[in-house]
């Protein structure tokens, strides 16, 4: 993609609404929270004071809008206690820029950092540098200090009270996940109706998992119905797959085809039935054609061998879903999973045991290579940098340039460019609002105020519609903010368009001098999904061969394992194509090429997985010999894909010979290993040639074909550019 490319498409993303339900609700008990700090600080005390209060509880009330699965008022008071911490330090450090501006870099280090936990964490920690740059402005003595960061905290306090006393779909976050899972599988199999190899996107089961993990507070009090439905979701995906596929499921036509479709169908619409119960907590009608599809007759059932099974089994865990759909997810009536008690619970380390998991993870990304670790160095040389030229500058509010920068980088290119381009388009249209509505009503403090606090509750409205659409009412929130501090609206709003600007400049132009870019680093990608495919499908022959417990195990985990590469190529396969830089390792026909084998790879496995016997089943030597054959070539192979070589699969070919030769085990289990050798060999195809091999294999293969017409006295026409 060349960078003017690139530009427009960082525009378009930066200005595009997205689609999202709103909560209004959230947003009006966010605003509360602000109103409620900031008129009796006003009040009481100070302009100044009510800032800091202002910015607290509105920092904190952002805080919680963001995608975490820990209570929400959790995150409000670790928001609030992570800026009062840096209001504090920044008084501290305030009065002279030699002690100040090494403080100022070391904390955004730390916030860039912060994203080895994950986005909420980065994003919450970037809000604490920008605590920093404002309170500075403030009169600084310790006294003071301690004063202006209890107001902040207390800002946050109000907010975890507030969703305290005033819960809002307490755990609605929660069911969304879990009934998102099911739906997902539910539109999974209508479209195994007309298509039987149809891909499946795994990350809404994953979101479900991470919903499902749980501190011991909150497992105490987690509603029954969140507790067994997503083992349920993630039982039907490979039966429904095994049904469909005509290789090892029913036959492609006759009346075999059409009883897989009326399954099919029938658990599309239970399935989502079951998400509606969850979604809103009440009971889900279900079709009666639906529930009487599952009546098996088994003198006439047309279904035979392997597809047989699988629909059997498909009825057998449909029941389930059809009773928690008809129980309206009531306390203690949803059926809970088997297994021990303690099993049933995937546990979330508390606040206090989470610093060490922090420090783990902050360790790993501890490496120049490290996309976390460049975005902490770019965070820490563009806040010091910014800051020192807006301070040279004939401005007030100088803040604002450092401030603009770090809320809006992000470790990549795309996000850091569109949030740019979003947060500048933002502030012109939100300045210009605000300065209309002060030149209309010349307000006083308090209703300065007010209109701060409608601002503040129109933004967190607005919050996941686009940056660009919350940052308009951000800005006006500022404006009267300061407007409430007698400010003027001719000192306040040109200075924050032009240092806004300033730091938007800034961010993009850090990217550009250090970036770090995922382009180089898709065939290392490639490589690790690879890995976890072969792992895991060895994983499910082992279990295949003995099927123990802790082969059952094993094979759950490196489905896990194999989930998280895939996610892992997928977010940086979509953000290479973002990135104004051309290919290195892999074209992009070859990613693509790639990606589709691996896909078809980790569909065999889970085919296979369909297939596991029970545990009094017989073992089977030959599928441990071809485990250690899948697992070493797809790790030798990983090597060669990284090292730019062609992959090689002697191991497998010679071990699914071997397998043949004996006639040993479940035809359908062998045609599955086969599906997993072709995939395989596509994937060798895709990466064993070099964009200059290609093009010249390609233009060899066009003078063939013309050489040849030629001879047959046919005239050759024009090749077409690109084909």
């Amino acid at each position: 993609m060349t960078w003017l490319r690139a530009f427009r498409e960082v525009v378009r993303s930066g200005l595009t609404i997205e689609e999202t339900r709103l909560e209004p609700l959230l947003a009006l008990r966010t605003a509360a929270g602000v109103a409620l700090v900031v008129g009796p600080v006003l009040w009481l005390a100070s302009p100044a004071y009510a800032a800091s209060a202002a910015l607290g509880a509105y920092s904190a009330g952002g805080a919680t809008f963001q995608r975490s699965w820990r209570p929400r008022k959790v995150v409000a008071l670790g928001a609030g206690a992570g800026l009062a911490l840096s209001t504090f330090v920044g008084y501290l450090a305030a009065g002279r820029i030699m002690t100040f501006l090494p403080l100022l870099a070391v904390w955004a280090f730390a916030a860039g950092m912060a994203w080895a936990v994950g986005s909420t964490a980065g994003i919450v920690a970037a809000t604490t540098v920008g605590s920093m740059l404002v309170t500075i402005t403030l009169p600084t003595s310790v006294g003071r200090a301690l004063e202006h960061a209890g107001v902040t905290a207390l800002g946050g306090l109000t907010q975890a009270v507030l969703i305290l006393v005033f819960p809002i779909r307490r755990w609605g976050a929660h069911r969304d996940a879990l009934a998102d899972a099911l739906a997902a599988v539910a539109d999974y199999a209508r479209r195994l109706r007309h298509d039987p190899t149809a891909p499946f996107d795994p990350k809404p089961l994953m979101t479900a998992r991470d919903a499902a993990s749980v501190t011991p507070s909150q497992a105490r009090s987690r509603p029954p119905v969140l507790h067994g439905p997503r083992g349920l979701a993630e039982r039907i995906r490979p039966v429904v797959a095994a049904l469909a596929d005509p290789d090892v499921g029913a036959p492609a036509e006759g009346p075999g085809r059409d009883r897989a479709r009326e399954l099919l169908d029938a658990a599309a619409d239970i399935l989502d039935a079951t998400a509606r119960s969850i979604r809103r907590g009440t009971p889900a009608d279900v079709r009666p054609e639906s529930t009487a599809v599952l009546c098996v007759d088994r003198q006439h059932e047309v279904l035979e061998g392997p597809a047989r099974q699988a629909a059997e089994r498909l009825v057998e865990l449909l029941a389930e879903a059809l009773e928690i759909a008809g129980s309206g997810c009531g306390r203690g009536r949803t059926p809970r999973p088997p297994g021990p008690v303690g099993a049933e619970f995937l546990m979330r380390p508390t606040m206090l045991r989470l610093v060490p998991v922090v420090v783990r993870a902050v360790r790993r990304e501890l490496r120049r290579a490290s996309p976390v670790f460049r975005h902490a160095v770019r965070l820490a040389a563009v806040a010091a940098l910014g800051y020192l030229i807006a301070a040279r500058l004939p401005l007030g509010h100088g803040y604002w340039a450092p401030l603009a920068s770090v809320m809006v980088m992000r470790p990549d290119f795309h996000r850091t460019y569109a949030r740019a381009v979003a947060r500048l388009a933002g502030t012109l249209a939100g300045v210009a609002l605000a300065t209309g509505t002060v030149q209309a009503l010349n307000p006083d403090a308090c209703v300065s105020g007010a209109l701060a606090v409608v601002s503040a509750g129109l933004s967190y409205t607005l919050n996941r519609t686009g940056y660009a659409y919350s940052q308009c009412f951000t800005a006006a929130y500022v404006v009267f903010l300061l407007g409430m501090g007698g400010q003027a609206w001719e000192q306040t709003v040109p200075e924050r368009v032009v240092l806004t600007l300033l730091g938007g400049a800034l961010a993009m132009l850090a990217y550009v001098v250090f970036p770090a870019w995922e382009t180089p680093r898709l065939p290392d990608r490639i490589a690790d999904w690879l890995t976890a495919n072969g792992r895991y499908a060895a994983a499910v022959l082992r279990n295949y061969a003995e099927p123990t417990l802790g082969h059952s195990l094993g094979m759950r985990r490196a489905l896990l394992d194999s989930r998280q590469a895939r996610s892992a190529w997928q977010e940086a396969y979509d953000r290479a194509r973002q990135e104004p830089l051309r290919p290195r390792g892999l074209t992009s026909r070859e990613a693509q090429e790639a990606q589709e084998a691996l896909k078809r790879f980790g569909r065999a496995a889970m085919l296979m997985e369909s297939h596991v016997p029970g545990g009094d089943s017989r073992s089977g030597p030959e599928a441990e010999r071809l485990a250690k054959a899948l697992e070493t070539d797809t790790s030798k192979a990983a090597a060669a894909v990284r090292e730019h070589r062609n992959p090689d699969w002697g191991h497998l070919e010679e071990a699914l010979r071997t397998w043949g030769a004996t006639g040993n085990g479940s035809p359908a289990v062998r045609r599955e290993a086969e599906l997993q050798k072709r995939a395989l060999e596509d994937l060798g195809t895709a990466v064993s040639h070099t964009p200059l091999e290609r093009d010249v294999g390609s233009t060899r293969e066009d003078q063939r074909v013309r050489a040849s017409l030629a001879a047959d006295g046919h005239r050759p026409e024009p090749m077409l550019r690109g084909g």
